[in-house]
């Protein structure tokens, strides 16, 4: 169990990808369980569902990169700077 609690740590934006993708893909086939749909547009649906899933976690991770450029910025910043007067 803390093998893959360090992996999750390790490898957020997967994690989140691998976990949005199985409830979007889980809530796709519940829905459309009654459609007809062929094989092959099952495969592309669910694949198509994974990639936005992945596109999802990767537009939500572009603020990420904002947090982590300013939080040296803070930490460096001297101690009376920090506090509120």
């Amino acid at each position: 169990m803390q093998a893959i609690k360090d992996w999750v740590l390790r490898h957020t934006n997967l994690a989140a990808w691998i976990v949005l993708a199985v409830g979007m893909n889980a809530i796709l086939i519940y829905e459309a369980r009654d459609v007809g749909l062929l094989p092959m547009q099952w495969f592309w649906l669910i694949l198509i569902t994974t990639l936005v899933a992945g596109a999802c976690i990767w537009i939500i991770s572009w603020g990420d990169d904002e947090d982590a450029a300013a939080e040296p910025a803070a930490q460096s910043a001297p101690e009376d700077a920090r506090t509120d007067r």
